[in-house]
């Protein structure tokens, strides 16, 4: 009965409320709603939902941990679909908005300033998981292969993080918060599960 609740209910919300955003966002660019900048707005904001995206996806397995629940888990999916959504918003908007795809001085942008180097890291990260996302995948890869090929979510999300870290001009705070939840998500895997693998083989 709780896994019909979760798939019939739950998941039906999570999309919803994880669509708001991206909605909100197409709204304003048509209604004059995003500032005196609405490309700076579009930029920024699809690039922080998708970090929240990410660290919310990181979140269900500690969630798991301390709680005992299972049904969490079945969300995972379709929140690191929107994280890629998302980033993937997010680079069209830079290459559209920022450089008129000008592929030159995307080029030397990359090159030259490291926060765009990192954040084209962290998208290129999200790029393999995203396309293997599909359950037929998981046989084609074999569960092993596909779990580990699915560990880059966590460099993809340190690079996310230093990518808006490093972008940040004045007003640290967002940046921070986003660092110390990252640090915290990936602490508990260390400590609760890794750590204890490894000291199991040894």
């Amino acid at each position: 009965m709780r896994r019909q609740t979760v798939r019939y209910r739950l998941k039906p919300a999570v999309f919803g409320l994880a669509s708001l955003p991206a909605l909100w966002l197409v709204w304003g660019a048509f209604t004059g709603g995003l500032g005196t900048n609405p490309a700076e707005t579009l930029i920024v904001e699809s690039g922080t939902w998708t970090l929240r995206m990410l660290l919310i996806g990181l979140a269900l397995t500690p969630l798991r941990g301390l709680t005992g629940w299972n049904w969490p888990m079945q969300l995972r999916r379709m929140l690191g679909l929107f994280a890629f959504f998302y980033a993937a918003a997010h680079l069209t908007l830079y290459l559209w908005l920022d450089q008129f795809f000008w592929w030159t001085e995307i080029a030397r942008d990359i090159l030259e300033r490291p926060f765009i180097t990192v954040g084209l890291l962290a998208f290129t990260l999200l790029l393999p998981l995203a396309l293997t996302s599909p359950r037929a995948a998981v046989k084609r890869l074999g569960a092993k292969r596909w779990q580990a090929l699915h560990r880059l979510v966590y460099p993809a999300a340190v690079a996310g993080v230093v990518h808006h870290w490093w972008i940040v001009r004045a007003d640290y705070r967002e940046a921070m918060v986003h660092a110390i939840i990252m640090t915290l998500l990936l602490g508990y895997r260390l400590v609760f599960g890794w750590a204890p693998r490894i000291l199991q083989r040894n």
